[in-house]
């Protein structure tokens, strides 16, 4: 399947290994070719990327159809990543595998069948520039996390340093809060502690602490008044 309609503008130039010459390849036929070729400008995402210039490593089928030519292909390029985790640069490498149908641009029926079906487009002369199929297959498959390794630890929150490089039992001492103080807290309970254990919890009475204290009522009748 397609990945893009991705057009070349110019003329391919057979000087460049990612084009090939189809000219002579009619309908039915096939040839097989194993090509390096460096890697085009831009083909990255933004923590892989295939470096300028490299080695890409190509194994390609063409197969003349009725349409144009199908090209069946595999490539294998180097790449430069940064984890996502740690942030460290290291090395990889990808390989991918596609097929693709070019169409002669120069039938112009077949160049709207080309839009339609989101194919590629040959020159008018034959000529197959592979290098929109190879960019847009292989940025496709780029990770957009990659990892210097599976089990990578990251970035200490505190003070940024790579886990992996930290000492054994690498810590940081753990600062209070303005919540601190709440942690342990109780709302049934005074200053967060022990149980109160007045007549809710038997031993502190309500209100202010002290002795109990009388009050003498000053309306009570007089004992001669009772025995009036």
């Amino acid at each position: 399947m397609p990945h893009s309609s991705t057009k070349h503008s110019r003329g391919p130039d057979l000087r460049n290994p990612l084009v090939f010459d189809t000219r002579d390849l009619a309908p039915g036929a096939a040839r097989a070719l194993t090509r390096t070729a460096p890697a085009p400008e831009h083909m990255g995402v933004e923590l892989a990327r295939v470096p300028a210039g490299a080695d890409l490593g190509l194994e390609v089928q063409l197969e003349g159809v009725a349409e144009g030519v199908l090209v069946t292909a595999t490539v294998t390029a180097p790449l430069e990543c940064e984890c996502a985790r740690c942030l460290e640069a290291f090395s990889s490498e990808i390989k991918v595998r596609f097929q693709e149908l070019f169409v002669l641009a120069a039938d112009a029926g077949r160049a709207e069948d080309a839009e339609a079906d989101d194919s590629y487009l040959l020159d008018d002369i034959g000529l197959l520039d592979l290098e929109p199929a190879v960019r847009d297959a292989i940025v496709l498959e780029l990770p957009l996390s990659p990892l210097c390794e599976e089990g990578c630890q990251g970035l200490c929150v505190e003070c940024g340093v790579r886990l992996a490089d930290a000492e054994p039992g690498h810590g940081h001492e753990q600062r209070g809060t303005p919540w601190a103080a709440l942690r342990d807290f109780r709302a049934d309970e005074p200053d967060g502690g022990e149980p109160a254990s007045g007549p809710a919890g038997q031993g502190i009475p309500d209100g202010n602490a002290g002795p109990e204290t009388t009050r003498h009522r000053t309306d009570a009748v007089p004992d001669q008044l009772k025995e009036q």
